[in-house]
């Protein structure tokens, strides 16, 4: 919701999709960098302190935001929105395992996910047309009561004085010096450079036809899609190997996105759009179970945290040239850029396949669990 509602409030005080795009795409930058970083602090020294200042202040920084004025005041704004951005999704994730019994964690991870997806369904249905039937002040101003309530209920709930960081001894590496998470990395610069550029070119080409309504239904049923195929593959993921499921649905993901650059906002966009997130929720959760699979002892936080900092930084990149390139040229251009950086997505995995032989396997119920766990939207 965030991040359209920066889009529509930089797009319409400037009347430039490019400077939109510059923006989202540096709150993109700076609050990715950012990422790993607080995760590696909360694995540390916990939950409660980081909770406790980011929070308020980033929905007092989205309200200043809101009265930005001119494109570098709007800029400075948004990147400085990044770099305060609260963990809260990233801290949820542990809390589960001190909040109900083990017999009980994988329905409450359950209902969990379905509840952070279907909140990204609504989301940039609500921020767009509260963007354009009101104002995008008041998407903004939403936010940022969103955020004060969802970090302080957080910060004061008890179970954060009895969650643990997981230990770590010295022989464990970090997570960047494990080759399978470095891979993993590695596909995560083309995933963002091309996710990046495909969120940015369906509103600007929505905008630039004259159809801006039409952004948040493509997302929402997008985002409808990631929740049925992240639920289909979560009911056979404890019944095949996480590394070849995986590798199947990239491939499709791949083929389905081929004609994206050839549609247009209308039923073609919807029905493409739709099938790539149907296999993308999918894989979603096989790349969860292969990150679990791989990462580092005493990373549970770390290690998402740095995939999304590589993947989030060159998503932003991908942005904020998208705009750029949407308006001097064609958001067409985003569209094929995507589909290229999916190929090139899976040709890295497919060859880089036996750096995560640890994931080819059927996992066990624990490693399930904690797939699970991490599949709990961190974004956006």
């Amino acid at each position: 919701m965030i991040s359209l509602s920066i889009f529509f409030k930089v797009q319409q005080t400037t009347g430039s999709i490019a400077a939109a795009g510059l923006a989202t795409g540096i709150n993109g930058i700076t609050g990715a960098t950012t990422a790993g970083l607080r995760g590696s602090i909360i694995d540390k020294f916990g939950m409660k302190i980081p909770l406790r200042i980011l929070a308020p202040g980033y929905a007092l920084l989205i309200l200043l935001f809101s009265t930005g004025t001119s494109k570098t005041e709007l800029v400075v704004y948004a990147g400085i929105l990044g770099l305060s951005a609260p963990p809260i999704n990233l801290s949820v994730r542990p809390l589960w395992k001190v909040t109900v019994p083990q017999d009980q964690i994988r329905s409450a991870y359950a209902i969990d996910t379905a509840v952070m997806n279907s909140v990204g369904v609504f989301g940039p249905l609500l921020a767009t047309t509260l963007a354009l039937n009101s104002s995008p002040e008041v998407a903004l101003r939403i936010c940022s009561v969103l955020i004060f309530i969802g970090g302080a209920a957080l910060s004061l709930s008890p179970q954060l004085k009895r969650w643990k960081p997981e230990k770590k001894t010295s022989n464990d590496l970090a997570v960047w010096r494990t080759p399978a998470m470095r891979l993993l990395m590695l596909e995560g610069v083309f995933i963002g450079l091309g996710w990046g550029a495909f969120d940015i070119a369906i509103p600007a080409f929505t905008t630039l036809e004259s159809i801006p309504q039409r952004t948040g239904v493509i997302f929402a049923i997008m985002a409808a899609g990631t929740v049925i195929g992240g639920l289909v593959a979560g009911m056979v993921s404890r019944h095949t190997s996480s590394l070849a499921a995986f590798n199947k649905l990239y491939l499709f993901w791949f083929i389905f996105s081929l004609p994206l650059a050839l549609t247009y906002p209308d039923w073609s966009m919807i029905i493409v759009t739709a099938a790539m997130s149907l296999v993308a929720g999918g894989s979603q959760v096989f790349y969860l179970e292969i990150s679990e699979a791989v990462r580092p002892k005493g990373t549970a936080v770390a290690a998402l945290g740095w995939l999304w900092t590589v993947e989030g930084t060159f998503a932003a990149i991908g942005t904020a040239l998208g705009g750029f390139i949407s308006e001097h040229y064609s958001p067409r251009y985003c569209l094929a850029l995507t589909t290229v950086c999916v190929g090139i997505g899976y040709i890295v995995i497919r060859m880089g396949s036996g750096l995560l032989k640890a994931a080819d396997r059927t996992p066990t119920e624990q490693e399930d669990t904690e797939a699970m766990e991490a599949n709990l939207d961190t974004n956006k």
